[in-house]
């Protein structure tokens, strides 16, 4: 896969594929968050949320560089993390 196709991909999955089976990426990302800040006692955003997932998605990728669906989610969590961010000011 080229790096355009990777980025045409994550702009898929954040735009139709995964809103339409998941909701909006704003609420889901402000529920995990809370929730995360509940468990680990410290305020946690949706964009942390945003960014601990392309860590994740770092970690999959060491494993296992083949699978292309990590970069894929990673760059779609990285720019849903600068969308949620700009849009908290």
């Amino acid at each position: 896969m080229t790096r355009s196709e990777i980025l045409e991909t994550a702009h898929l999955y954040i735009t139709q594929d995964r809103a339409k089976t998941h909701g909006g990426a704003e609420d889901s990302f402000a529920d995990i968050a809370a929730m995360w800040s509940i468990y680990l006692e410290h305020p946690v955003g949706p964009e942390d949320v945003c960014m601990m997932m392309v860590l994740l998605k770092a970690v999959r990728f060491k494993n296992s560089p083949q699978h292309v669906d990590n970069p894929i989610d990673a760059a779609g969590y990285a720019a849903l993390a600068g969308e949620i961010a700009s849009q908290r000011g």
